[in-house]
């Protein structure tokens, strides 16, 4: 892994890597990147290295901390709780209304958390929101698309890695601000934690609604194999350019 800087930034762990010095400098576009439940912060810091030295990126750690026994540091992340239980006992059950419907406890709060990072990646690290794409992995999807919703400036473009609609009730209304809007969006056909009907319902959401979505399947389970690293690759050059 090549170097990177840790910060604290708007009041979360941030890894900045990549660009002009290697620690996130430079004014190029950045990604900005959100772990999956559980995950330890610095997850997808080699996603970002594996996209090329020049593109800047940011992968912020979640607020919540798993107990794991094990130092803070090291210890899973979420940016919400979830009942495991529950999500597996509707998957199994095919009750997918449920899961698009659901409004978790402390998307919210994490929704703030992270604009207030995207306002400081503006202010202080050369990262305005029209050279900016925000995304992120399964969990992190999930926040990065609320966030690309609730804003008041949307990044250039989204990034969903195997994310899921939920919140339909409170989404839907909000797509057709973001008309226009570039969407890369992946997911697994054999998914087991998210089910992939659920991601053509958000799919074609997003698509009704006037956003430019770039669907990428794939046969393989919860993931981001190398097609999607490539998809996201040519997101940032149509950025950068």
């Amino acid at each position: 892994m090549r170097p990177v800087r840790k910060l604290k930034l708007a009041g979360l762990d941030v890894v900045l890597g990549g660009g002009a010095d290697g620690n996130g400098g430079g004014e190029g576009p950045m990604l900005v990147l959100c772990h999956g439940y559980g995950a330890p912060g610095d997850d997808l810091v080699p996603l970002g290295q594996e996209l090329g030295p020049s593109v800047r990126f940011a992968c912020p750690a979640a607020p919540g901390v798993l107990q794991m026994g094990v130092p803070p540091e090291y210890s899973g992340r979420y940016w919400w709780p979830i009942d495991m239980v529950e999500l597996q006992t509707a998957v199994m059950l095919g009750n997918l209304d449920l899961l698009m419907a659901r409004q978790p406890e402390g998307l919210a709060e994490s929704r703030g958390a992270l604009l207030d990072l995207l306002d400081v990646l503006e202010r202080e690290h050369a990262a305005p929101r029209e050279r900016l794409v925000l995304g992120g992995f399964s969990q992190g999807a999930m926040l990065a698309t609320d966030v690309t919703l609730h804003a008041e400036r949307p990044p250039a473009a989204l990034a969903i890695l195997s994310g899921s609609l939920i919140a339909r009730d409170e989404w839907l209304p909000l797509m057709p601000r973001r008309a226009g809007l570039r969407v890369l969006q992946s997911h697994g056909r054999a998914d087991p934690v998210l089910a992939y009907a659920i991601a053509e319902k958000l799919r074609d959401g997003l698509g009704d609604a006037g956003l430019s979505v770039r669907f990428v399947p794939f046969n393989g389970g919860h993931g981001i194999p190398p097609v999607v690293v490539n998809e996201l690759a040519e997101l940032l050059q149509s950025v950068r350019a």
